[in-house]
């Protein structure tokens, strides 16, 4: 399964942030679809997107929601220092 998550230019984010979000979105999908070899990729673009490929619809709706409580978790494992 691929996964893509691009975030709009204009919410800068600090330093580090991105590779952050990256390896911990890849540790919790990994928890959640251990059967499964993902590779998740987060980088700028024009707008917000999730796109998840070679997975089921509810793999999907399953991956925007583990992205959401990830988004909403950083200050739990992310620190800018």
């Amino acid at each position: 399964m691929r996964i893509e998550v691009t975030i709009a230019k204009t919410t800068p984010l600090p330093p580090g942030a991105i590779d952050a979000l990256a390896g911990e979105l890849s540790r919790r999908i990994n928890q959640h679809f251990p059967d499964t070899s993902s590779e998740v990729q987060v980088r700028y673009a024009s707008g917000n997107n999730l796109s998840v490929l070679g997975g089921a619809k509810e793999d999907k709706t399953r991956i925007s929601e583990i992205l959401q409580e990830t988004w909403e978790s950083a200050d739990d494992w992310f620190s800018a220092d």
